[in-house]
């Protein structure tokens, strides 16, 4: 029973996106996928002498190759904030780690992706185990821990990517480490104007880079909602629940 709590399914699949029509001219896709190579080994180069400045550079070439136009709106962040957001698309650790330095929360097969799975690792990832549920605790610790020494930390409450059209509930359990280190929550809200850009059903890694890569444009907005600053001892779940209704999710109900 824990275990499926906190490995939540998404009811989204290959029919929530739309039909293709926003199709590049033939080439564009391949000729994408080329130079996000080249950006990719050129950056995750240079990452690890550079760190913050550099992992932000490689993420914001990422998405100008792929033709990903970003939309940032919203209060400016502040060192020391668990950032949650939605969850739509492995491109969602592009975009957060595109705005600002963030210590990225992911599932820990994120970590063997080419590319992404580098890109988060050199952020500082902390990676959860969701086969070991009873790890949950010491990855609560290690985000406090994080926010407490100033850095920012970005998490998806929702466990699992949905289309973007519909969306999960927010798990309240890492909001216990924003509690605990007396940190701010910044609920961001993540939108693409095209379902194609969703990363769910069966797909491979693989098979997203190219449909996107495939599209004629895409336009993602990050848009963060004022900052909540939660009292000692406050409910996790409430938390959550506030975080989830002040990015227009109050009509979700939080999980157990």
């Amino acid at each position: 029973m824990i275990a499926a709590l906190w490995q939540p399914v998404s009811g989204c699949g290959p029919h929530c996106r739309e039909a293709a029509g926003r199709r590049a001219f033939p080439g564009v896709g391949a000729l994408r996928m080329i130079l996000l190579a080249f950006v990719l080994i050129g950056g995750l180069l240079l990452a690890p002498v550079l760190r913050g400045l550099a992992l932000r550079g490689v993420a914001r070439a990422m998405l100008a190759v792929l033709g990903i136009r970003l939309v940032r709106r919203g209060p400016a962040l502040k060192p020391g904030s668990l950032l949650v957001a939605n969850h739509v698309s492995w491109l969602d650790i592009l975009v957060l780690t595109a705005v600002t330095p963030v210590r990225l929360v992911a599932k820990g097969e994120v970590g063997t992706w080419p590319g992404i799975g580098l890109l988060a690792g050199l952020s500082g990832a902390i990676f959860i185990d969701r086969a070991r549920p009873k790890s949950l605790p010491v990855t609560v610790a290690e985000v406090a821990a994080a926010l407490r020494s100033g850095r920012t930390v970005a998490a998806f409450p929702e466990g699992t990517t949905f289309c973007g059209t519909n969306q999960g509930r927010f798990r309240p359990a890492l909001f216990q480490a924003a509690v605990d280190a007396g940190a701010p929550v910044v609920p961001a809200s993540i939108r693409y104007d095209s379902t194609a850009a969703a990363f769910i059903g069966d797909d491979t890694l693989v098979d997203s880079v190219r449909r996107v890569a495939a599209l004629r444009s895409l336009t993602v907005t990050l848009v963060t909602a004022p900052a909540l600053r939660p009292e000692p001892g406050a409910d996790r779940r409430l938390l959550a629940r506030a975080a989830q209704a002040s990015m227009g999710g109050s009509a979700y109900r939080l999980a157990a």
